[in-house]
């Protein structure tokens, strides 16, 4: 069993792509932290849109975003890296641009803005992913990974946390609040771009070296691979869209629960969220290294049987009542948190550990769409199992949650040794940059 990985601060911010990628990654997620929740109230309070109206508009950029995933993985493929987070970040710049031009009651604008901030949104995380396995391998790779998730998340915290205190300053203060966006995602694209980040294809790699060594490597993976997807990956896929309903529990599913069922002060709802991104950003890189013992598979499947315990103890809270039935959510909700993190530290980790080299950046894409879906599908989900009763909610979700991981762990023979290199267990791909 191999030891545990010890991963120093100066190692991962190498792995995660460079200082100044790593303050992009930090610009960029400040700014969708002040933009993303509150671009809903943008459209009704500024736009003066119906919440119907905006709600909608919003499904079609993430729509949309997911349609584009294709494009953007072939483009990946192609050996581009930091032009391709540079071009997310650019996107979302355009979408800030139209919003703030959007005059009241203008929904066509407002949608093309809302799909434009959806692109970028969606393509951002495949986009990351690439370059992370461009410049690092093996379990600095899955560490570097793990950290990028918990410094968008401590951008994310801070970006909502300025947002609300603006809420205080009304229409004008919202708008002031898009331009900073606007500002902070044409930094993090220069920053990124600057970075000059180019993998170059791994045919090109099998042309280079005749045949030998690690260029035949990705060469033979890469006939045998198809449609650039390894044996079996289409169920570690749609496994996935089922896990990530974790995501939108403590945004959606316990502040339903706690205010409809057991009329619990918003307070609590509060709480629960603030104790989530606070577990995410201290314990993500920790958990994932220590765990980093296990197989990548393994961990994952384990992430599902934690998931489903902490739904089913949601469901023993629920049934408490007004009195004990909140501190037991929020309890509960801590498990639910390990879960995730442990399930976020892995998922992208194996399907990046996975994927052959050629097609790197399709497979990529394809996680970052099941991924989007079940964010899309989540919510509506949710919603329509919590009027049928807490049995309904979370014994659905605790045995859709527990049948996925005994799928992922089903097919554990599938991943070529947990103990390898990373990108050179797949097949290398050369990086070319102008200094990191």
């Amino acid at each position: 069993m191999p030891t545990t990985t010890k991963i120093r601060p100066r190692a991962l911010v190498r792995a995660s792509g460079g200082p100044r990628y790593a303050v992009a990654l930090a610009v960029d997620a400040l700014g969708t932290g002040l933009l993303r929740p509150f671009l809903l109230l943008y459209g009704v309070t500024v736009l003066k849109l119906s919440a119907p109206v905006t709600g909608v508009a919003m499904t079609v950029g993430v729509v949309a975003g997911l349609v584009c995933m294709p494009a953007v993985g072939r483009w990946l493929d192609r050996g581009a890296r930091s032009t391709v987070v540079a071009a997310s970040m650019l996107v979302r710049v355009l979408g800030v641009v139209l919003l703030l031009a959007t005059p009241a009651g203008h929904v066509w604008l407002f949608g093309t803005a809302a799909l434009f901030l959806g692109v970028g949104n969606q393509a951002w995380p495949a986009a990351h992913a690439a370059v992370v396995a461009t410049v690092a391998h093996g379990r600095d790779r899955d560490a570097a990974l793990a950290a990028g998730r918990a410094l968008r998340n401590a951008g994310l915290g801070v970006g909502a946390l300025i947002a609300t205190v603006s809420l205080a300053g009304g229409t004008t203060a919202l708008r002031a609040l898009a331009a900073v966006t606007g500002l902070a995602y044409l930094a993090a694209a220069a920053l990124a771009w600057s970075v000059q980040l180019h993998a170059r294809p791994a045919a090109a790699l099998a042309k280079d070296t005749d045949g030998a060594g690690v260029g035949a490597g990705a060469g033979a993976r890469a006939g045998a691979g198809g449609d650039g997807l390894v044996p079996r990956m289409r169920a570690l896929l749609a496994a996935n869209v089922v896990y990530v309903f974790c995501l939108n529990v403590p945004e959606i599913a316990l502040p339903l629960i706690l205010v409809t069922q057991l009329d619990a002060s918003p307070v609590w709802s509060a709480a629960i969220f603030v104790a989530n991104t606070v577990l995410v950003v201290t314990l993500q890189v920790p958990v994932t290294v220590l765990l980093s013992r296990f197989s990548r598979r393994t961990v994952l499947a384990l992430a599902g049987v934690l998931l489903t315990v902490s739904y089913l103890g949601f469901l023993a809270a629920t049934s408490l009542g007004h009195g004990w039935g909140a501190p037991a959510v929020a309890a509960v909700s801590v498990l639910c948190t390990i879960g995730e993190i442990v399930y976020a530290g892995s998922a992208t980790a194996l399907v990046t550990h996975l994927a052959p080299a050629h097609a790197l950046g399709r497979t990529l894409a394809r996680f970052e769409v099941s991924t989007g879906f079940g964010l899309a599908v989540s919510p509506a989900v949710i919603t329509a199992l919590a009027p049928h009763g807490p049995s309904a909610l979370w014994g659905s979700l605790a045995a859709a949650t527990l049948a996925s991981a005994a799928a992922i762990a089903a097919e554990k023979d599938q991943e070529p040794g947990h103990s390898g290199s990373g990108l050179r267990a797949t097949g290398a791909e050369q990086a070319v940059h102008g200094g990191v």
